[in-house]
């Protein structure tokens, strides 16, 4: 079961955050950087983002419908359905958060990571994580502005910061993809660590707001403990669905696993700087719960892709060796040919 490097960091600067906060002038240099970093972000995701091949995966029409069904139908049903679990398990800004997180795109590498060693269908898996992260830079705030209201933090001024802040870049990022789409392919390492170290600078941001306002005194271990046992639920149901649910579509094996794959994970990369433009001051508390399903799903489907993989291989071809004894003693005793 892999451990994301990756979520140590995040973990690391939460650390970081809560026993160094920024303070003061320190808060708005930090903010300023941080909403920087996040409008930057998303100029890379669309410089990077094929919209022909995100387009092109149309032609697949039904896999993709499933997969789009599931990010943003299914996964907001059952989140909505959680808010039974309020006060008993989960308390209102963990609540707040868990429906945030099932309104999230689903990842792009990961899915097609995990589709490739499963020996799925890889194409398909590139093209409804591609569509799925284009579709959801606008239908994940709309969902969020009909489902969260103004609680959590949110409100209608937010919808409009996330379209100059989040929608505008991305956009800016698609025009300008022809004239620097090569620059961004063969620097890809380089703003790799760019992205990386942008989503840490806005998670410290967020969680260094939360500290100040003392919005974690609101955390205890059991309610944390509560939330890990919702995730896991939903996680186990959702990979339930897209795989049978698949198979009673008449789906093949291959697009079945990109399906499964694609249908039941959620980006944490896009996920981050979102909840924070949305929640402001609660982000802390809205992208915890993301930050745990990230790593969750990881080690999950790490092991059932693996376990894909293996019902492929064929037997061993092994000869009993028995048989072979027997018909050389046989051989020995029978009564030689007149």
């Amino acid at each position: 079961m892999p451990i994301d490097p990756y979520i140590l960091l995040l973990l690391a600067t939460v650390g970081l955050a809560a026993l160094v906060p920024a303070r003061g002038t320190a808060a708005h240099v930090v903010s300023g950087a941080s909403t920087a970093a996040i409008a930057f972000l998303f100029f890379l995701y669309g410089a990077r983002l094929s919209t022909r091949e995100a387009l092109d995966g149309l032609r697949h029409w039904r896999l993709h419908g499933t997969v789009l069904a599931c990010t943003f139908l299914v996964f907001p049903l059952l989140g909505l359905a959680a808010r039974g679990l309020v006060p008993v398990l989960l308390t209102q800004p963990l609540y707040q958060g868990l429906l945030f997180l099932t309104l999230v795109p689903s990842t792009i590498q990961s899915s097609i990571a995990f589709t490739s060693m499963a020996r799925g269908n890889v194409p398909a898996a590139i093209c409804a994580g591609s569509f799925s992260s284009l579709v959801g830079i606008v239908l994940t705030p709309l969902l969020a502005a009909a489902l969260l209201g103004g609680s959590g933090g949110f409100s209608a001024h937010s919808l409009v910061t996330i379209v100059l802040q989040l929608l505008v870049p991305f956009l800016a990022g698609q025009v300008l993809r022809p004239f620097i789409g090569r620059f961004v392919a063969r620097h890809k390492k380089v703003l790799g660590l760019v992205d990386r170290g942008s989503i840490l600078l806005v998670v410290y941001t967020a969680f260094s707001e939360g500290m100040v306002r003392g919005i974690w005194h609101q955390v205890s271990a059991v309610r944390l403990g509560g939330l890990l046992v919702v995730e896991a639920a939903l996680l186990a149901v959702m990979l339930a669905l897209t795989w049978y649910g698949a198979r009673a579509l008449r789906f093949g094996r291959e697009d079945r696993i990109a399906i499964q794959f694609a249908g039941s994970k959620k980006s944490l990369a896009s996920g981050l700087p979102m909840a924070s433009v949305l929640f402001g001051a609660h982000a802390s508390l809205a992208v915890l719960p993301l930050m745990l399903f990230h790593q969750m799903q990881l080690m999950v489907c790490a092991v059932i892709a693996k376990r894909r993989a293996h019902d492929l291989d064929p037997a061993p071809d092994v000869t009993p060796a028995a048989p072979a004894a027997a018909s050389r003693t046989a051989a020995g005793t029978a009564t030689p040919p007149r």
